[in-house]
């Protein structure tokens, strides 16, 4: 159930350790608008990575990706188009053609995509997301939050360095036109930002997702539910400006945890290894399409008698019809059940793997999930070069042809998506493909399920009026710059006593007026009497 109000959240995080520096009422549904792409982006990422699909395969553009509300890259029906051009598309200019053409072909369609994007969320630890489109255009049950939308600012800018300059370029190359990004006005104007996202909808307001580095600190910080481009900034530059002053310089780097991604085949190929013979890395059942990529998600399940891992070359292209979020301490019980069941049916030592004479060995790598996260590279490519972003033509050589021209996945065999998630198992689940849904563990089952508990509605906060006629007045100024700086900081120190009132400046004939509105009087009073406690000026505004 939507209710209105005028709402606005923000939250800071010192991105070297995922700590929390600033946050107003950053747990609050909101509407994130084209936000939403990040994830968008995510999935692509995700997808290149696992050998799935490739930056050259050409996407089908549908009718209702072409017939999508600006802002838009021009796409037609019917058109292929390569998907390096449709993350450019997305990522700046905000296409939402682009971003829906990448979800309905990685997919099969919007809802089963938005599905995905949804338990992806879950897996990353963002608790109160939900998506309903791959683009961010309002709709019931399409929300998320200002901590979340952080946290997935984070995830990209570390799960995905080879691409993350994609979100500091001015300008790209898109294919059928050279875009300009959304976001030139914050990265050009402040001080080593290089990133992420702007978004826009009359019922989210101006919204921001923003990364910068100044020395050894680096913040991210997301605004929702600006008045204008223009206060937004200002809101994201004082709130960035707070951050670096109060972050440490010197912090242990925390990487987040790899969120591991599988299919149910390559499940229970690793059942199937531990059972028979837990060394020995078993053989794909049929000639892959595409080669694996540079850095393969694998899950790492260890026992006392033998660490078992995901076969890097058993990567089926198969579009992800079901999704599902799985964990790897779920996989390594199943694992260990196997190979006591294993055990107790075979004479003798069944610890030691079985081999037929001459059959070569191949050991399984001892490296946890951990330290292949951590060999990838640290920092991103530097400068503004076609080729800094990773999506030039050559930067996947050692791709595969595929036999046909288009860009979404093989339909031949839809297969389910396990996303392996570092979120606590619930007891007693067992890994299965279609096992039944438990709190904490499988958090999405079947395309176009529910992620949220139809009994618990959530409420999607929207801007407008909600009632409330009361405000305060903070008194007149001289510029509007002045009143400006003046609505900001106090927003930042009473931002419990404001709630969700939202400001404005007024131009009267007696200078520029300073007024937060959208208050009820109980509010209203409560501010004005805490901003006469600081020696501030405050009028109550009556109906």
């Amino acid at each position: 159930m939507a209710v209105t109000a005028a709402p606005f959240a923000a939250y800071v995080m010192d991105a070297r350790s995922g700590q929390e520096i600033y946050s107003q009422n950053a747990d609050t549904p909101l509407h994130p608008a084209s936000l939403t792409k990040m994830m968008t982006l995510y999935m692509a990422f995700t997808a290149i990575e696992r050998g799935q699909v490739r930056l050259d395969s050409k996407f089908l553009v549908s009718q209702h990706a072409a017939s999508q509300p600006p802002s838009r890259l021009g796409l037609r029906p019917g058109q292929r188009i390569e998907l390096r051009y449709l993350i450019r598309a997305a990522a700046v200019k905000s296409a939402n053609d682009a971003a829906t053409t990448i979800g309905e072909n990685l997919a099969g369609s919007e809802p089963k995509f938005a599905a995905q994007m949804t338990a992806m969320a879950k897996a990353l630890g963002m608790r109160n997301s939900q998506f309903r489109n791959a683009n961010g255009l309002t709709i019931d049950g399409h929300y998320s939050t200002a901590r979340d939308l952080t946290i997935l600012g984070r995830r990209l800018f570390y799960d995905f360095p080879q691409y993350y300059s994609i979100f500091s370029r001015r300008t790209a190359d898109a294919g059928i036109a050279t875009v300009s990004s959304t976001n030139k006005r914050f990265l050009d104007s402040y001080e080593g930002a290089d990133g992420i996202k702007t978004g826009y909808t009359r019922a989210a307001g101006f919204n921001l997702t923003a990364s910068a580095q100044r020395g050894p600190k680096r913040l991210i910080a997301t605004v929702l539910g600006g008045n204008s481009t223009a206060h937004r900034n200002a809101v994201m530059a004082q709130l960035l400006d707070a951050g670096f002053g109060k972050a440490p310089s010197r912090v242990r780097e925390v990487k987040p945890a790899p969120v591991l991604v599988a299919t149910p085949r390559e499940v229970r190929r690793t059942v199937q290894v531990a059972r028979n013979e837990p060394v020995v890395q078993v053989a794909p059942a049929a000639p892959v399409a595409v080669a694996p990529s540079r850095t393969q998600p694998a899950a790492a399940a260890s026992t006392a008698s033998a660490q078992v891992r995901l076969s890097a070359s058993d990567r089926p292209v198969a579009r992800a019809s079901n999704t599902a979020v799985v964990t790897p301490q779920a996989i390594s019980a199943a694992v260990e059940r196997a190979q006591l069941a294993a055990r107790e049916k075979q004479p003798g030592d069944a610890s030691r793997p079985q081999r037929k004479p001459g059959q070569p060995v191949a050991r399984a790598s001892t490296k946890g999930a951990d330290e292949i996260a951590a060999a990838r590279p640290a920092g991103r490519p530097e400068g503004d070069s076609p080729e800094a972003d990773g999506l030039a033509s050559s930067a996947r050589p050692n791709r595969a042809p595929r036999s046909d021209e288009s860009a979404s996945l093989d339909r031949s065999g839809a297969a389910s998506l396990f996303v392996l998630s570092p979120v606590a198992p619930a007891s007693g689940m067992a890994l299965a493909e279609r096992a039944a849904p438990k709190a904490g563990a499988i958090l999405l089952t079947a395309p176009g399920a529910e992620a949220t508990d139809p009994a618990q509605p959530v409420e999607v906060v929207a801007r407008g009026d909600n009632g409330s006629s009361y405000g305060v007045s903070l008194g007149l100024y001289r510029s509007q710059s002045e009143a400006e700086q003046l609505l900001l900081r106090t927003a930042l120190q009473e931002n419990s006593a404001l709630g969700n009132a939202a400001s404005r400046v007024l131009n009267t004939q007696r200078g520029y007026e300073a007024n937060f509105f959208g208050m009820s009087q109980e509010t209203a009073e409560l501010a004005c009497s805490r901003l006469a406690a600081r020696q501030q000026a405050c009028t109550i505004l009556g109906p």
